[in-house]
């Protein structure tokens, strides 16, 4: 394999919204950098099960349910 070809692979640090970190390999910048994160999956809704709000913009949603309502859905 061409090295010239490759990006650099190296250690970096992971900084989660609550402080913590973590050591992973990654290309991003260089050895040694960190990345802080704005959303993971201490926060985030999808990974810790909160409650979700379903946006209706342009009444999609309700279009939606009108049109398979009688699917039992």
């Amino acid at each position: 394999m061409k090295s010239e070809g490759h990006p650099d692979y190296h250690m970096i640090t992971v900084v989660m919204t609550n402080g913590t970190s973590f050591q992973t390999r990654s290309t991003y910048g260089k050895e040694g950098d960190s990345i802080q994160l704005d959303i993971d999956p201490n926060t985030h809704p999808a990974w810790t099960g909160g409650g979700t709000k379903l946006m209706d913009t342009g009444g999609r949603v309700s279009k939606f349910k009108k049109r398979f309502e009688g699917f039992g859905i």
